[in-house]
């Protein structure tokens, strides 16, 4: 019996979905420039295949018919992030926002604006 389709995202669809979300719409030759200017040098063929992987996991949809294809992000950064964030916190951390907190705030001081983002942050929840 064939292996299920995974719907999680590999660290280099997550590279190429960036593109997609920051500039609404895409081909693969516009992803694999992309991925170069982050240091990933690789083939068109290859990066192709990224995209096309994506649009059958549902994360991008095709909106043409001719070549070049253009593809358009279905699923929103915020979604995907949420679910990514949730889970990343339900198995290292064993649900634990805290404990991930502490690990976050740890690695680096905090500059000025980000505190003053977290205390904003902190402040709309007590209201």
């Amino acid at each position: 019996m064939a292996r299920p389709k995974a719907v999680e995202l590999t660290a280099r669809e997550l590279a190429v979905m960036q593109l997609f979300w920051n500039n609404g719409e895409g081909t693969a030759e516009q992803a694999q420039t992309h991925l170069e200017a982050t240091g990933e040098k690789l083939a068109y063929t290859t990066v192709a295949n990224v995209v096309r992987s994506l649009a059958d996991k549902g994360f991008l949809k095709l909106t043409n018919s001719t070549r070049p294809y253009q593809y358009v992000a279905v699923r929103k950064f915020e979604d995907v992030s949420k679910r990514i964030v949730g889970d990343l916190v339900n198995r290292l951390f064993a649900g634990s926002r805290q404990a991930m907190l502490v690990q976050l705030l740890d690695r680096k001081k905090l500059t000025k604006p980000e505190r003053e983002y977290l205390e904003s942050l902190l402040n709309e929840q007590e209201q």
